[in-house]
Formats: structure tokens, sequence, C-alpha cells
């Protein structure tokens, strides 16, 4: 018998991809995940691989995908400094070329389709906290722009394929998201932090660490997505997604040793270039639109965020 609606997410194996597959599978979907695993792993969707209502297919968006769907949350770049830098080339291609060829599919199969865009859209931001009416400030030529001109180039098509197509489309802006499932080496701050100091190792802080940040659970902007994609038609995004409490890198540091007990000490690295000082979200349109507003704070988070991680390391030198 099948369900009421099938679902096609793209980077379905990776952080917060895996998180969407098991919640879509809650609610009834049948969930056709597809990715090409260069930063997604199997492990994050290992326990799903036997529901009747799952299939994963190996799948680079760069090439065209047949299939018949009712939804798709585009999902699919590498996010992560590291691994969008590995190869800049392609992360703009995953960005573009991905984002035609999941257009067209929607196109073709009268889908409703929602990109995952970023706070890097904003660049290094002149507003704050971030609206989604700023236009951002960003480098086109620099060594981040290849995601964040790849992300606001997509947002781009998303927005032309609605006025020249009437395709039905959301965008999606999702701030700093952590929890479990994160690529241990992926560079992000929070993935960093905690390794580093269940290792007992030193905390690297890039700068004096006063550059800021705002760190959403993976639960709730998972939860986030889905109210989106549910909205009317005439909802279209571009919406903030994100905790708007905000945290200096540095608190965030000291909260990390405090909770893991580590003996860590932090020690200062150079700042990266076009590294943003501030990241907030103003989130009064997810608020009006669609009622929402997250629920897990930075402690409570960390804690799960902290037990994935422990575990997973222990499995590793076993």
């Amino acid at each position: 018998m099948l369900t009421e609606r099938r679902v096609l997410i793209t980077g379905g194996a990776g952080f917060i991809g895996s998180h969407l597959c098991e919640r879509l599978l809650d609610r009834g979907d049948e969930v056709l995940c597809v990715d090409n695993f260069f930063t997604g792993t199997r492990r994050n969707v290992h326990r799903l691989l036997s529901h009747p209502r799952f299939e994963l297919t190996r799948h680079d968006i760069c090439f065209p995908l047949y299939v018949e769907v009712d939804q798709i949350f585009n999902l699919a770049c590498p996010a992560s400094p590291i691994h969008y830098q590995f190869d800049p080339v392609q992360t703009t291609k995953v960005s573009v070329i991905g984002s035609i060829n999941m257009l067209g599919l929607a196109k073709r199969v009268k889908a409703k389709i929602l990109q995952a865009s970023t706070s890097e859209v904003y660049g290094d931001p002149a507003m704050h906290p971030q609206q989604e009416s700023y236009w951002g400030n960003v480098n086109p030529i620099g060594p981040r722009s290849c995601y964040d001109e790849g992300k606001r180039c997509a947002e781009t098509l998303f927005f032309d394929y609605r006025r020249q197509h009437k395709l039905p489309i959301k965008v999606a802006r999702i701030f700093n998201t952590y929890g479990p499932g994160m690529h241990p080496a992926d560079g992000r701050v929070v993935s960093n932090f905690v390794i580093q100091a269940l290792r007992n190792e030193d905390i690297t802080l890039y700068g004096e660490g006063q550059q800021t940040r705002s760190f959403c659970y993976v639960d709730d902007l998972v939860e986030g997505l889905i109210r989106l994609m549910e909205t009317p038609d005439d909802v279209t995004g571009p919406v903030n997604l994100g905790n708007p409490i905000e945290f200096t890198i540095r608190q965030l540091a000291e909260i990390v040793i405090e909770m893991t007990g580590a003996s860590s000490k932090i020690k200062s690295q150079p700042l990266p270039q076009d590294d943003p000082k501030q990241r907030r979200p103003d989130i009064g349109l997810a608020k009006s639109l669609l009622a929402w507003d997250p629920q897990i704070q930075l402690r409570e988070g960390l804690k799960k965020t902290i037990d994935y991680f422990d575990k997973l390391l222990r499995e590793q030198k076993n």
C-alpha cells in the first residue's frame, strides 16, 4: 500500500538530512534518500535501512535524477568550510547545477521543493541580527565564496523557477546547527570543541573568540523545515531558521570544557579570511508564518552532542 506522500531528500545521509529522514518516516511518509557520500555517511542512516518505507540511492545531483515524488527537500551540499573548500568548483556545481536538476525534476513531476539555503548568504553582515530582507555583505571571490555565492545563486534559481514556471518553492536560510550525527572531521566549531575536549586536547580558538554565533539544535531545525514545507504555496520564504540566542565562540569553548570536565586549555590561532564577526538570526518571520521557536537550549543540546561523540570515540578505540 502506497503512503500519502513520497518525499525525496537530497543529501539525506548527511547530518541534517538523516534526522529529517527519520522524522518523515515517523509521520508515515515514504522517503527516498539520495546522497553521493562525499560528506554524508551510511552510518547516519544505518538504523533506517530496514524500514519498509525507506530507500537509499547513491547519486550525485549534478546529474539528472528520474524519480516520482511529491515533495523534495534539497539539502545536498557540503556545509562546513573544510569540506566545501576541499573542492570549491564542485561545491558551486552542487548548488547551481544540482539545484537546476532538482528544480527540473520538481517541474516535471509537479512536486513542491524546499531549498536548504544558509545564513552564509548574509556574508559578514552589516545588519545585526540578520533579517530576510537584508541582501548581505559577501566577498564574491574569496575562499568561502564557492559556498556563499553558490547558495545565493541557488536562491535566484528557485525564485526564477517560481516566477517563470509557477513552481511551488520554499527557501530556508539555516543558521549554525549542531547535534548527534555531525561529521567528526567537519571542522565546525561545536564538533571541533567537543572532540578536542573529550580528548583533553587544547581547544583551538580563531582570533580572540569574540566573534558570535547562534546555535540551533538539529531537532528544532528539522521541525522548522517540515513546518515551512507544509505552508501554503504562496509562502515561499526565504525564512531564517536558527536559535536567536547569541554566544561568543570563547563562551562556547568554556561551556564545552566545563560540561566535559576536560583539562583542555584554550589556544588562539589566526582568524580565517572572511570569517563573519557576528551571526544571529531574526526569527520573527518563522514565528509568525510557522509558529516556530527553538525549544532546546544550548546546554541541553550540547549534552546530547557530547554523549554522541563520546560514544563515537570509544567505538573508534575498540
